[in-house]
């Protein structure tokens, strides 16, 4: 089990809340698992966050093992120029 926390906008696709107990060993189990818990927040989450796993940063990282215990924050990518 794994602890996700939702930062910025992304919280207003789950009707407020903003952390969740997520049984997942990699980070796409824990984006597949919340789309499905939250399916308007799974086009968003398709499109693109980063993520942030025990403090580390990690982009498109789908497949990067999680430790029970973890603490995962996502974030919506920023878009710059």
């Amino acid at each position: 089990m794994v602890t996700v926390t939702l930062a910025g906008n992304l919280r207003r696709f789950t009707g407020g809340e903003d952390e969740f107990a997520v049984e997942a060993t990699t980070i796409g189990q824990v984006l597949r698992t919340l789309g499905e818990r939250f399916p308007v927040l799974k086009p968003h989450l398709e499109g693109g966050v980063a993520v942030a796993v025990d403090g580390t940063i990690y982009q498109d990282a789908w497949f990067e093992p999680l430790e029970p215990g973890s603490e995962v924050c996502l974030l919506p990518k920023i878009a710059g120029g």
